[in-house]
């Protein structure tokens, strides 16, 4: 009998997956597999339990936001084994689960992961931290992590929005040097992001037309501070529309990235703190683990 690893977050989202807990692992079950199962409870569970556990496993499920993902894909990446993950989306914004064309009713996300099919995808190593499609710093990024999580599972994505407002006041750039592609960009910036996605913080096309999740690249988007906020305004408008022809837009395709800033900046990976730093490198690695999507249509 095929074993699974069933790891949820059950305060993601709405905690819907109370909900359909019983239902799902009854699918699973029905399916031939042995499962077992590990609710998280703080931050880093489901990274040391996919790493002290997946090698053991023929599966791995994971079910809440893009975080419990980044830590399940750093888990099967530390564990030794090349284990396929299923992923059932349960947060709030499921960037990631939007970029990979997965189900968002949780249950039609469980069959995918029994009738799917196995994609190849990159992930991106940060410094000696992995994120699986988002390293960021600067405006706006702090909301992911600093919003509790009563306030986004009251209100949803509209947390984000809300506490993100609250940090326009506050706007501040970082004198930053940023190096790819034998290039070196120098220049005040207040927002940057290096992403393998099509969705941020649930805005389509915010990386850029032509996205891949597995051609071994990232999508580089860097905001210069602008002479005003009219600028301002309209180069998020651009940016958000998809244009990278801005004057106040640094956007690269890049397999690596190097960055050196004067002074510490406070990076979020897949929406989670990830450190504060004054260097950062970050690589693709490509085709660097198996995430089950939908299949392609004939």
């Amino acid at each position: 009998m095929n074993k699974l690893l069933f790891i949820y977050n059950p305060f993601a989202g709405k905690s819907r997956i109370r909900v359909n807990l019983s239902s799902i692992l009854e699918k699973f079950s029905a399916a031939g597999y042995e499962i077992t199962v590990f609710p998280t409870r703080q931050v880093h569970d489901a990274l040391r339990i996919t790493t002290e556990n997946a090698g053991n496993y023929d599966l791995v499920v994971c079910s809440g936001g893009d975080g419990t993902l980044d830590e399940v894909v750093g888990g099967v990446l530390r564990c030794g084994k090349r284990v396929p993950i299923g992923y059932l989306p349960a947060g709030s914004t499921n960037d990631f689960a939007i970029s990979l064309k997965l189900p968002r009713n949780i249950m039609k996300a469980a069959d995918t992961v029994l009738d799917g099919e196995i994609f190849p995808c990159d992930i991106g190593r940060f410094c000696d931290d992995t994120f699986a499609y988002i390293a960021a710093f600067g405006m706006f990024t702090e909301v992911s992590y600093e919003t509790p999580q009563t306030i986004k599972n009251a209100i949803g994505h509209a947390a984000y929005l809300l506490e993100g407002i609250k940090s326009i006041p506050e706007l501040r750039t970082y004198h930053i040097t940023v190096e790819c592609n034998g290039e070196k960009v120098e220049g005040n910036f207040l927002f940057g992001m290096i992403t393998n996605a099509t969705s941020v913080g649930g805005i389509r096309n915010l990386t850029g037309k032509y996205v891949e999740l597995n051609d071994g690249l990232f999508e580089v988007t860097m905001l210069r501070m602008p002479r005003n906020p009219l600028e301002l305004n309209a180069v998020i408008t651009n940016v958000i529309g998809g244009a990278r022809d801005a004057e106040c837009v640094y956007y690269a395709k890049t397999e690596k990235v190097v960055i050196h800033s004067d002074e510490e900046i406070a990076w979020t990976l897949d929406g989670e703190f990830g450190g504060k730093r004054k260097d950062v490198t970050i690589e693709n690695l490509p085709h660097a683990v198996d995430i089950i999507i939908p299949k392609k249509k004939a």
